[in-house]
């Protein structure tokens, strides 16, 4: 039988396009622009509350902190063709709906006999069990009907902890053959949880948070701490999807400390070669080696791309800002925020750029040249391809989206803000803003549109219980198109989000995953 690692094409492009309305990684694409531009249902005119609104609630056994994904046209063996839903919960289980009807087509727990779910080790960031954390994702060409992979956190009665990679069937829920795969890593080092010359990955002490990266055969992880809980560092780890063997491990903090991938729940973002990320608080060398890097290897609150040459995880590049050990030592690092790989621009002497954006919690937004990222200088940060500082107001615990030419924030304690490039070069101050203000952590928006036209962007509010949906017109966030608190008596009421929530929008649905152990299902309304 083929293994659950066999992937017959690779993944190349930056957007996922072999079936159009499937979504089968975080933010829609790997380089996390979180547009679907093939939804030809919802509209600027029919996205209302006369039209649009909640139209169905799918049930869990627990707390969905990742994003659903979706295959549409799907053959179930001996259940017929469908749209597929599917959920992770906290409780470890992973559900297949069928999109249109609701109805559960299989429902797996993906955790071994005498075992259970993590608890939150004194952190209440993830919480009040640690599961299946991460946004999965799928492959539709592995196995014989597509394979979802998913990385799962549990514990035993001896109170030993693990973390699993697991295959399963798309269509069926079964562990495919040589699933699952157990996380195990040791890196060159002398930093926490260090032994023998080697830095140890304890599994006990990591969270699998940020969005699982399917990138040319291997599938990529990223781990963070519990809350600011020593002993950790920053690991990366990847496997082959041909033998299920690790084929690399790189250690961002591998001679210090701290350094976790947070990224509130986002996806390590690639242009199909390298991955682009955030790191978190943490250890940075700034005495540099003759050619820039940091003579430890250490990158804590770095802006970091690495490459995955030969399959091999090494740091290619990388920005630090000028006040990066303060910004470490007072916790206002960018790791809190997610990545976007901006498409190719071109700027106002005809040259092109290749681009790269991010934010964390210094109400900055960073903008680098993925060609030459800029380092590290003690005075400045004049080498970076574009800095505008102050302009989010607020704190990122979120990511942007990217559209037709404009960039989304949605900042800790401010409005909702559309940035635009021209020449690519960033716009500095917003060029549209929702009227509504987004208390932390801030919104992650998402985009739907067909092609260029009919562009909504769809975040999330969260206001600790009695979350709402808000869906703006991308050329002008002025303009509210719907939010799930207008229609009388509560018709459209959400609850309360997940805490990284972010709403997925295909085939004329809107998918909001939520702490009340269920999936919110908005759409048009019966006879609209």
């Amino acid at each position: 039988m083929q293994s659950f690692w066999r992937l017959t094409t690779s993944i190349l492009l930056l957007t996922v396009v072999s079936f159009a309305t499937d979504v089968v990684t975080y933010h829609n694409d790997i380089a996390r622009s979180g547009q679907n531009q093939q939804e030809t249902t919802l509209n600027l005119s029919n996205v209302n509350s006369s039209s649009f609104g909640k139209v169905g609630s799918l049930p869990v056994d627990g707390i969905i902190d990742a994003e659903p994904l979706y295959l549409s046209n799907l053959a179930v063996p001996g259940n017929g063709t469908h749209n597929v839903l599917y959920v992770v919960t906290e409780n470890n289980s992973v559900y297949a709906f069928d999109a249109n009807t609701g109805a559960t087509l299989w429902h797996t727990r993906v955790i071994p006999v005498g075992e259970n779910p993590s608890g939150d080790h004194g952190c209440g960031q993830i919480s009040p069990q640690i599961g299946i954390t991460s946004t999965p994702v799928i492959d539709r060409t592995a196995g014989p009907h597509g394979t979802i992979y998913v990385v799962a956190m549990s514990v035993n009665s001896s109170n030993k902890y693990f973390q699993r990679i697991h295959g399963l069937d798309a269509a069926t829920g079964k562990e495919q053959p040589g699933s699952p795969a157990v996380v195990q890593a040791k890196y060159p080092g002398s930093g926490d949880n260090s032994q023998g010359g080697y830095v140890i990955f304890d599994p006990g002490q990591y969270a699998e948070r940020a969005g699982l990266l399917l990138l040319n055969h291997v599938v990529y992880t990223a781990w963070t701490s519990h809350c600011d809980i020593r002993p950790y560092t920053g690991w990366i780890i990847g496997y082959n999807q041909a033998t299920g063997a690790q084929t690399s491990v790189l250690n961002l903090t591998p001679n210090g400390s701290e350094g976790a991938i947070w990224q509130a729940g986002a996806g390590l973002a690639s242009d199909g070669t390298n991955i682009y990320l955030l790191d978190a608080n943490g250890t940075f060398d700034t005495t540099l080696t003759a050619n820039g890097f940091p003579s430890k290897g250490d990158y804590g609150n770095a802006f970091v791309k690495i490459s995955t040459t030969n399959k091999k995880l090494t740091v290619a590049d990388y920005f630090n800002t000028f006040d990066t050990v303060e910004e470490s030592n007072s916790d206002t690092d960018l790791g809190s925020g997610g990545t976007v790989v901006l498409p190719t621009m071109t700027d106002s002497q005809g040259n092109a750029r290749y681009l790269a954006i991010g934010a964390g919690k210094d109400s900055n937004i960073y903008i680098v040249d993925r060609t030459n990222m800029g380092k590290f200088n003690p005075n400045n940060d004049n080498a970076i391809y574009q800095e505008i500082d102050g302009v989010l107001g607020g704190g990122v615990w979120s990511m942007p989206a990217y559209f037709n030419g404009s960039v989304y924030y949605g900042a800790e304690g401010n409005k909702l803000m559309q940035f635009s490039f021209t020449n690519a070069r960033l716009s500095t101050t917003p060029v549209s803003r929702s009227s509504a203000t987004f208390s932390y952590p801030g919104a992650t928006p998402s985009i739907s549109a067909n092609g260029m036209m009919n562009g909504i962007v769809w975040a999330i509010q969260h206001n600790g219980s009695g979350d709402v949906l808000h869906a703006y017109n991308a050329t002008n966030l002025a303009k509210e198109l719907y939010n799930s608190n207008q229609a009388a008596n509560g018709r459209d009421q959400l609850g309360t989000a997940s805490h990284f929530g972010t709403p997925m929008i295909v085939n004329g649905k809107v998918f909001v995953g939520t702490q009340d152990n269920r999936v919110v299902v908005y759409g048009l309304l019966s006879g609209k």
